[in-house]
């Protein structure tokens, strides 16, 4: 699975007209529109997963610059996140048992 960032979108957008509208010319396996958690309302921008990375390149170069609700759309591949580095705590004391109470 390849993802895509899609900028430039209203702030009244919906999860289904967006996959209708990008899915007439590439495959579309998930969606994820980022909304205010207050207003509910779109952030300007999604991520949507593709099929792979040839469907995702196939969307990017149709549909970047393109028109869509009177905005222009940025697209382009999203880059891998690396996942944060493990940290490793030394402690003071040595870990010990409690004994119960009687």
């Amino acid at each position: 699975m390849v993802k895509i960032f899609v900028g430039g979108l209203r702030p009244d957008v919906t999860e289904l007209d967006l996959v209708m509208y990008i899915s007439l010319r590439a495959q579309v396996n998930t969606i994820k529109v980022v909304r205010d958690k207050v207003t509910k309302r779109c952030k300007g921008y999604a991520f949507l997963e593709m099929t792979s990375l040839a469907e995702a390149e196939k969307a990017v170069s149709l549909l970047n610059g393109e028109e869509y609700q009177g905005q222009v759309l940025n697209i382009k591949v999203a880059e891998e996140i690396a996942p944060p580095a493990t940290t490793y705590v030394k402690a003071n004391k040595p870990f010990q048992k409690k004994r119960p109470r009687v």
